[in-house]
């Protein structure tokens, strides 16, 4: 049986070991190509960081450095919505896998325009459309949201990324007129594609993002002690991060991690351990289903080390 970590344990010799191992397996993966500033990462790159429940947080290798969030951010815009609106939010995106990769049509036209969960782009267009008729401004709202969990003001938009997605989204933009035909989008389709992928855009380093998803290991209770979320709600994302977070490879994530997870291609994922720590893991090369490399045999490693996990 793996050691256990002990509440208020340094979690510091466990990263350092877990990148030594990282640094000694060979093939890291490629960058993702089809958003070509993103294509120019190296994927030798690594960091990886641990937050507490008290904001406490541990970090190795490049755990300092910005990178691109892409759909990370999907989880807070999820928390977002489903703070102000409820279960209604439900009502227009689902919780199932989707078996499919993350920009499929397939499944929308036979299920009406209703996105199987919120982590395939068309179940993330959905919610940030939500984001966007409850505040005006969601990739703002978002942004506001990522500076306060994380305490970190200098957070932004990456504007040559945001730009790069647009040159490229001819997909995205297939997906939003389509889920509006539905009457499941209802802002104009220009508008939501500008705030999508400007929220796609987001910087923020391993800690930040760490941080910034504490508030699901603390079952919906914000860094400054008031509640975001109830503990029902927070249940149900940890709940759709495990069995939909990391695109068609969920079963295998969770198989191999065994914690709630939100990956992006930019090359980061975070990782959630109700009621003790949340994780952010860094490296640009992914799989062929877009989740990092490095940093899912990294989440393996931690859960085997430390023996925290779900199950």
């Amino acid at each position: 049986m793996p050691p256990s970590s002990p509440p208020g344990a340094d979690f510091r010799p466990v990263l350092d070991r877990i990148a030594a191992d990282i640094a000694a397996t060979p093939g890291r993966g490629r960058p993702a190509d089809y958003i070509p500033l993103l294509a120019e990462a190296d994927p030798g790159r690594f960091g990886m960081a641990v937050a507490e429940l008290d904001g406490t947080v541990y970090g190795v290798g490049d755990w300092r450095q910005p990178f691109s969030a892409q759909s990370i951010t999907k989880v807070f815009t999820l928390a977002l919505v489903l703070a102000m609106e409820g279960e209604a939010l439900w009502e227009g995106v689902g919780r199932e896998p989707s078996g499919n990769p993350f920009n499929s049509l397939v499944q929308l036209e036979y299920e009406n325009g209703i996105p199987r969960n919120p982590f395939i782009n068309a179940g993330a267009l959905v919610v940030t459309d939500r984001l966007q008729s409850l505040t005006g401004d969601a990739s703002g709202s978002l942004l506001d949201f990522l500076r306060a969990e994380s305490g970190n003001a200098a957070l932004g938009f990456d504007g040559r990324v945001a730009a790069s997605e647009t040159a490229h989204g001819d997909r995205n933009a297939a997906l939003a007129h389509f889920m509006a035909s539905y009457g499941n989008i209802t802002n104009p389709v220009p508008d939501l594609l500008g705030q999508y992928f400007r929220q796609c855009s987001v910087e923020a380093s391993c800690a930040d993002l760490a941080l910034a998803a504490g508030f699901l290991a603390r079952h919906g209770i914000r860094a400054d002690g008031s509640t975001l979320l109830t503990r029902s709600q927070a249940k149900q994302i940890n709940a759709v991060m495990l069995t939909c977070g990391t695109y068609d490879a969920a079963g295998d994530f969770a198989h191999r991690v065994g914690l709630p997870g939100k990956s992006g291609v930019g090359g980061g994922i975070i990782a959630v351990v109700p009621g003790r720590c949340t994780l952010c893991v860094w490296s640009p090369g992914l799989d062929h289903r877009g989740n990092s490399v490095a940093g899912v045999a990294a989440l393996d490693r931690f859960t085997t080390l430390t023996g925290l996990s779900v199950f």
